[in-house]
């Protein structure tokens, strides 16, 4: 079904592109969540609205339950719209997946300066939740490369916002999670981009050897394009830095990690911290396809797929089979039993806190201690000084911090799901943090305003008409109350 699914997407989306009709079909269907936001309007607005999309669609393991008493907005707008050159955007609707604009802008030798890793995450969820990056130590989250917005607001009305028109509206639509409107449109930035990038791994047997470079290539006044790291246990990591390059150079290996039949990326990894801990001290330097390495996750989710498929990344299985690689996550969620689901709340965690760089070893030690769940991804991103949910707290321009996430069993002998995860996000507002909203939040509402500003978010949910009586806060939205 997966595969099916995946070719029928590619074939179509490709023809559509080609023969350019997105951008002439695309009046009608913003028109179309027009029309149904009028009807709600003239049914006595009894309901809050939500978009029609199932949640088993999501690449969130959660599911809303709030859509069953909520008024659902189809939104059909699933497609790249324009690619600038002169001015170097791509304009496309919010169900454009990481996947579909990589493969649109490759042959024009065009990347997003922000390609969050999974195939399947899609625009509008980037924008109104979140995204990073390996380059986003650079350009910051994936809002921060996000131009413009149209939106479909509850009056029925169209609008779009930039730093220049519309700024408080522009300001306020990253995180907000559909919370101020229907997002029907992104201009993102593109930059130019080469055919190969050079990653170099550097392994550490020591936490502080290895958060110190890892803070040290993020903070970098000149830094390398790319920058992220693996903690296989509390001690043991590999650090990557790489480049974009026109040429496969000397001294490194060509790896098209891309190939239907290769190993699992982050095996690729782990074997060069073995090989390290085995006498082989000198970096690896290997160079990657361009888009290989944007979607290098992808295969393995990171690494949950180990769980879902325990000999996925056997040989034999890569050779035949690997080409199908990964099941699709709203199937899983669609043909998932209600037993398992209920495992996977008890015993599996799905979490990505985000927390200023210098607290990096200590969130290290304090996720080993209520979580103890390996492998650790680690991600630089930098927060610009600016309006919105997310503020700078140090009155610099922008403040780096680290995305530390973490997907697996926990190992941890206290570890209880609620609890644990309590004791989380209290050390994560207490460090001037936050956390990514996908996955569970058991925050009390008062604790979600201390650790995310509200204040510009409220003044714009009082401004827009009819806003408050269509849409809850984004807390009504992410808290575990109203997801399953």
């Amino acid at each position: 079904m997966s595969g099916v699914w995946k070719l029928w997407s590619i074939v179509r989306n490709y023809v559509v592109f080609k023969m350019s009709s997105a951008p002439k079909m695309h009046d009608k269907k913003v028109k179309d969540v027009q029309r149904q936001v009028k009807q709600w309007l003239e049914s006595g607005r009894s309901t809050h609205m939500c978009t029609a999309r199932p949640t088993w669609q999501t690449m969130s393991f959660r599911q809303g339950i709030y859509k069953k008493t909520f008024t659902n907005i189809r939104v059909n707008l699933v497609d790249v719209l324009e690619v600038d050159t002169k001015n170097m955007t791509v304009r496309c609707e919010p169900l454009v997946t990481m996947g579909q604009l990589s493969r649109t802008l490759q042959p024009l030798g065009l990347a997003l300066p922000v390609v969050p890793e999974l195939d399947q995450l899609t625009v509008g969820g980037l924008v109104m939740g979140t995204g990073v990056e390996t380059s986003s130590h650079i350009f910051g989250l994936f809002q921060h490369i996000c131009l413009q917005y149209e939106l479909v607001l509850a009056d029925g009305s169209v609008v779009t916002c930039s730093k220049n028109e519309n700024p408080d509206l522009f300001y306020a639509v990253p995180w907000s999670y559909g919370t101020l409107g229907f997002l029907a449109s992104v201009v993102i930035q593109v930059i130019q981009a080469k055919k190969y990038v050079r990653v170099q791994y550097e392994s550490y047997t020591n936490i502080k050897e290895l958060s110190a470079r890892f803070s040290k290539e993020s903070l970098a006044v000149d830094p390398h394009q790319f920058v992220e790291a693996i903690m296989f246990s509390r001690d043991h990591g590999v650090v990557m830095t790489a480049d974009m390059v026109d040429e496969v150079g000397p001294g490194g290996t060509f790896n098209p990690i891309g190939k239907w039949y290769s190993e699992w990326f982050f095996k690729q990894v782990e074997r060069h911290l073995q090989n390290f801990i085995y006498g082989f001290k000198r970096p690896v330097v290997e160079y990657i396809p361009l888009r290989d390495y944007y979607h290098r996750h992808s295969k393995s989710l990171f690494w949950e797929v180990q769980d879902i498929v325990p000999f996925g990344n056997n040989l034999i299985f890569r050779l035949l089979f690997g080409w199908l690689m990964p099941p699709e996550v709203s199937l899983l969620k669609l043909t998932q039993p209600e037993v398992v689901a209920r495992l996977y709340e008890k015993a599996h965690v799905l979490q990505d806190m985000l927390v200023p760089i210098e607290h990096l070893e200590n969130a290290i030690n304090k996720f080993h201690e209520e979580f103890e769940v390996y492998p650790l991804w680690l991600c630089p991103f930098r927060v610009r000084n600016e309006p919105g949910m997310l503020r700078v707290k140090t009155g610099s321009e922008s403040q780096m911090f680290v995305d530390v996430g973490v997907y697996g069993v926990p190992k941890a002998n206290n570890y209880e799901t609620v609890p644990s995860t309590r004791r989380i996000e209290e050390f994560v507002t207490n460090h001037n943090g936050f956390q990514m909203l996908y996955a569970d939040t058991y925050t009390t509402r008062e604790e979600f305003r201390r650790m995310f500003d509200h204040t510009l978010y409220d003044k714009v949910r009082e401004s827009l008409p009819y806003c408050k009586e269509a849409f809850p806060e984004v807390y009504g939205k992410v808290n575990r109350s109203v997801r399953k």
